[in-house]
């Protein structure tokens, strides 16, 4: 027995603005909403991970922050945390810093005039704990997909390579 059914037509790119798709790059209009997608559904997951871990109520800023803070046992300043993350607004990044840090996750210092800002213990302990939990539920689940994690490594590397024409683009938007 064959199947008769038609083919399904060809609906164009998976984007959610198809005026947008419209144009030299359709492409484009799907990794970024490729990128919308995985942004919210990465943000709700850092905010449920760290409560499963057993952290305080956290915004994204705030899980990434952390992890950063920790990342190399080393104090960074607020400009570090900023050009890392690619934060303009430094203002968000200090509130999520101060907020850490009334949390007893993050501890200030100094660095010759410059503040800086560190893991503490219990800041160490909860990044430990939200590592278990990733692990456990997106590492173990994101494996078995099956994708090669050098395929992972280039579309990191291209999004990382896309981030600098959007901030120049950015640039050149804010000078018309």
């Amino acid at each position: 027995m064959t199947d008769r059914r038609p083919p399904p037509p060809d609906i164009g790119p998976v984007v959610s603005s198809a005026h947008l798709a419209e144009s030299a790059l359709p492409a484009l209009s799907e990794v970024e909403f490729a990128l919308t997608m995985m942004n919210n559904a990465y943000q709700r997951w850092m905010v449920r991970c760290m409560t499963a871990a057993g952290g305080p109520t956290m915004s994204p800023l705030e899980v990434l922050i952390l992890h950063l803070v920790h990342h190399r046992g080393r104090p960074k300043t607020l400009a570090e945390v900023c050009l890392i993350l690619n934060i303009e607004d430094t203002h968000l990044a200090n509130y999520a810093i101060r907020k850490l840090t009334q949390s007893k996750l993050l501890k200030a210092g100094r660095k010759g005039k410059e503040k800086t800002v560190e893991i503490t213990p219990a800041g160490a302990a909860l990044c430990a704990r939200y590592k278990e939990v990733r692990e456990a539920l997106l590492v173990r689940a994101a494996r078995q997909l099956g994708h090669d994690p050098a395929d992972m490594s280039r579309v990191a590397s291209l999004l990382r390579a896309l981030s600098g024409s959007y901030d120049q683009a950015a640039r050149g938007a804010a000078a018309l």
